[in-house]
């Protein structure tokens, strides 16, 4: 009799977080390290995931008139020169080719870090007139940035995204257009992927290099950590200036136009994990699982029964749920646990007795409740199942969030709380980058976002008692 294989345990969260993280990244089969430091490999459960919310996120962008496009992996460096800002942020972290075949190059190329400056250069060979506006572009791709360290999904030096990057006729169409996007991402987030966000802009000293103004998503992890999970950025007219892209507009003067970018990457699913997982592994929300009900046959050995979770796969199938089968010889015991660390959403048990009486046990992964349906209800059933399993990690992640957000008053209030705490800290800031920087240093914790929804808490800044401008988020971040 074949052995059976073992379920690997995973550390508890509790004992230590990060180790919990990366136990569950390798065990729930996500990812594997490669030979270079601080790249991965996506393993096929891991790499479905994203396909999955580049499936859905697409889907999205086209309806908002943004078309796929493919620019080339090398930068050539005279090309990242042209937007001083832009090349400076990013020089510490950019790779070099100077090498093709045995021959030293005339120039070294960059490997892609990001692509502004590639798409800068062919929307002023693409946009002549107002005619052509506004130009609304989109890759996936890779990028390399040659981080020092390194962690699965969080940070890796080449990791998967999407980078839009969009040409508007006025400024203040790019501003609408920046924000529009930036909320598309937060539905995204909290509608597919139940994680709830902080919808804000960052500061002058967080905002991307080369822009006017960038805006994020900013989510809490169990650990009450922070995720920036998504920006999107206007650019005003510093980069058509920079490449000398210019249009003649309707009153036939040549002028610049406005750009947007904005991204999300592989990052997401390092959220997923931090936001819904437990220490059984991975919980995953049903819109992007890979599987969403893997169905299990209780005393597979007994007459009919096997047929039997046959029959219901290909009518879940059918329904267009994404369906597994396990028949394999593994106890019950081994494949629920192991679907448990997989994440998938909702397990499908039918045995001998369920099916004397004409039913099927759904039990969900997020909450193990488990309900008894009748077969001919099956494919309603679960349809149900899953929305409550979406409902019920996003108001567990809310809950999460919302508990976890402390209003402070001074520096040393602010220090306190995110010491004993965690979570966002919230207080007035008069705008000065001092007192960022102050905030950093004495509490340890980065700007978030100041966000659009708005409190007056104070007259003064906590940090230097000058007046006060906005309410901000502060945390400590990954």
């Amino acid at each position: 009799m074949a052995k059976e294989k073992k379920v690997e345990q995973i550390t508890d969260m509790e004992v230590d977080f990060t180790q919990w993280y990366t136990d569950v990244c390798k065990k729930a089969q996500l990812i594997d390290y490669s030979s270079i430091k601080g790249i991965f490999i996506y393993r096929p459960y891991g790499y479905a995931i994203w396909e999955n919310i580049q499936r859905i996120l697409d889907a999205q962008f086209k309806k908002v008139g943004v078309e796929n496009v493919y620019m080339p992996m090398l930068i050539p460096e005279s090309l990242l020169q042209k937007e001083k800002d832009h090349v400076e942020g990013f020089a510490p972290e950019c790779a070099w080719v100077t090498y093709g075949g045995n021959e030293k190059l005339e120039e070294r190329y960059c490997i892609r870090p990001t692509s502004e400056t590639l798409f800068c250069e062919h929307f002023k060979n693409v946009i002549q007139s107002h005619r052509d506006l506004p130009m609304k572009y989109n890759q996936w791709c890779s990028v390399l940035r040659w981080e020092k360290t390194s962690r699965p999904f969080l940070r890796h030096r080449e990791f998967l995204w999407q980078e839009g990057h969009t040409m508007h006729a006025t400024a203040e169409e790019a501003k609408a257009f920046t924000e529009e996007m930036l909320n598309l991402y937060a539905d995204f987030c909290e509608n597919v992927l139940a994680m709830p966000v902080t919808r804000g802009q960052k500061t002058d000293k967080e905002k991307f290099n080369g822009a006017e103004a960038t805006y994020t998503i900013e989510c809490m992890m169990h650990d009450r950590k922070a995720l920036q999970a998504g920006t999107s950025h206007y650019f005003g007219d510093g980069f058509a200036k920079a490449f000398d892209i210019t249009f003649t507009d309707k009153s036939n003067q040549r002028v610049s136009p406005h750009q947007t970018s904005w991204g999300v990457s592989t990052r997401l699913i390092g959220g997923i994990i931090m936001t819904h997982g437990d220490n059984n592994g991975l919980v995953l929300p049903p819109k992007i699982a890979p599987i969403q009900v893997v169905v299990l046959p209780v005393a597979q050995h007994k007459p009919g029964v096997l047929e039997a979770a046959q029959t219901l796969k290909d009518r879940l199938i059918a329904a267009g749920f994404r369906v597994k089968l396990d028949d394999s010889d593994n106890s019950m015991g081994w494949k629920c646990a192991e679907y448990e660390m997989k994440g998938v959403p909702l397990r499908v048990e039918c045995g001998p007795r369920d099916l004397e009486n004409g039913q099927c046990v759904l039990v969900r992964r997020n909450d193990g409740e488990k309900t008894v349906v009748k077969l001919e209800a099956l494919e309603a059933a679960v349809a149900e199942q899953l929305e409550a399993v979406h409902q019920g990690m996003y108001h567990k992640a809310k809950k999460n969030l919302t508990d976890h957000i402390y209003e402070a008053h001074s520096l040393e209030e602010a220090k306190e709380l995110q010491e004993k705490n965690g979570g966002f800290i919230k207080t007035m800031w008069c705008g000065d980058e001092e007192c960022e920087l102050k905030m950093k240093d004495v509490a340890g914790m980065s700007s978030r976002c100041i966000p659009f929804a708005q409190e007056h808490l104070d007259d003064v800044c906590p940090i230097c008692g000058k007046p006060a401008k906005k309410m901000i988020y502060w945390g400590v971040a990954y």
